[in-house]
């Protein structure tokens, strides 16, 4: 077993390597399928983000065949007491040495990342939904994010009309009170956050916003309280962007006969017995990423070395419009929704962001949150 180097402690940075790489497909025997490993800190499960890559793959390997393209979703655990062991299930599967590429997301797995591709330069890796810093290498790193802000934009918009539209049951009308759950303060939840607020202030300048974090992205019961927190206090539509923790809100919305905006995935679809209470989803489309670049991958064609951002134009980040959509949102709300996509799509509206070479700084994502503070 090749031994470990030892962690260095990094910053996530948005630092984009300008040496692309195009690291070839290993070769493999005849009839040798693509193999790939999902490794997920955190569990199956929470209708969302982790489920999202999950069913990406699974429905690639059903395309493709498992003759061509086959994978192993590895569930680490979210917990405190599950952190230990992270790192040394990464560097258990570059030790096995057979999969064509290693997959690990989130903040969270940055620093075991940095430490394992310096360790295995000839294992490829895909890190999704955090930036990987290539100030120090990481040529066999390819590095996805995603155009948050854009779709939350949207989602801000939406609870800004709603939250005074009289025609809907679950609405008191007489406040202009939206509410937000995150799962932990950082650079993509501010992302999310700050496209919700200015999609929301650029419908109604006097809007106000119900802010709490979770502290953690698995504990549902916390969620549920802070979330029920805002309802009482005056929001009747919220968003949801804390993984399993943000479950919570939707059962907090149900309680209190509100709105939750779901996250990641169609959890009006995933949780049916909550669909009335989930007007639509601000999709991260991290399972369609996946597909792209392994596809790419298996081509020959993906570039690594290099951050990625998917925004609407890419397809890496979509508001879900179906029929139930249709059925809980208003014409009115859903025209003036899908001209602000257009606009944002072909670059009329450029929505603030917490990251990457235009990230605001905290000083102004400060001064936008304090703009809506709930009085």
């Amino acid at each position: 077993m090749k031994k470990r180097m030892l962690a260095l402690a990094l910053t996530a940075s948005m630092v984009v390597s300008t040496g692309v790489v195009t690291v070839p497909v290993m070769a493999k025997g005849d009839g040798e399928p693509y193999k790939a490993a999902l490794l997920l800190n955190g569990t199956l499960g929470d209708k969302s983000f982790f489920d999202s890559a999950n069913t990406g793959l699974t429905a690639l390997q059903e395309e493709l065949g498992e003759d061509k393209f086959t994978f192993k979703a590895e569930q680490m655990g979210a917990t405190s007491a599950d952190e230990a062991k992270w790192e040394p299930t990464l560097y258990d599967y570059c030790d096995d040495g057979s999969y064509d590429v290693i997959i690990v997301g989130t903040f969270q797995m940055l620093d075991a990342l940095t430490n394992a591709s310096a360790d295995y330069p000839d294992q490829k890796f895909i890190y999704f939904d955090e930036a990987f810093d290539y100030s120090n290498g990481g040529e066999n790193v390819y590095n996805v994010m995603y155009k948050q802000n854009e779709v939350s934009y949207l989602v801000g918009a939406a609870a800004a009309m709603m939250t005074t539209d009289e025609s809907l049951e679950k609405i008191d009308p007489s406040n202009k009170v939206i509410g937000f759950l995150g799962g932990m303060e950082n650079s993509v939840i501010n992302d999310f956050l700050v496209g919700y607020i200015q999609g929301a202030k650029d419908i109604e300048e006097e809007i106000q916003v119900a802010l709490a974090y979770v502290g953690n992205f698995y504990d549902s019961a916390a969620g549920k309280d802070m979330a029920l927190t805002q309802y009482q206090n005056g929001a009747d539509v919220g968003f949801n962007v804390a993984g399993s923790a943000g479950l919570g809100q939707i059962e907090a919305a149900a309680d209190a006969g509100r709105y939750a905006f779901g996250v990641d995935s169609d959890q009006a679809a995933l949780l049916p017995d909550y669909a009335e209470y989930i007007p639509t989803s601000a999709l991260k489309n991290v399972g369609n990423s996946l597909i792209r670049a392994i596809k790419a991958d298996m081509d020959g064609t993906l570039e690594y070395g290099v951050l990625e951002y998917l925004g609407f134009a890419e397809g890496g980040v979509e508001l879900v419009e179906d029929a139930h959509y249709e059925e809980v949102v208003p014409e009115a709300i859903r025209t003036k929704v899908a001209e602000l996509k257009e606009q944002i799509t072909n670059g009329d509206i450029t929505v603030p962001t917490a990251l990457g070479d235009n990230a605001m700084s905290q000083d102004e994502i400060k001064a936008l949150i304090d703009s809506v503070k709930v009085k």
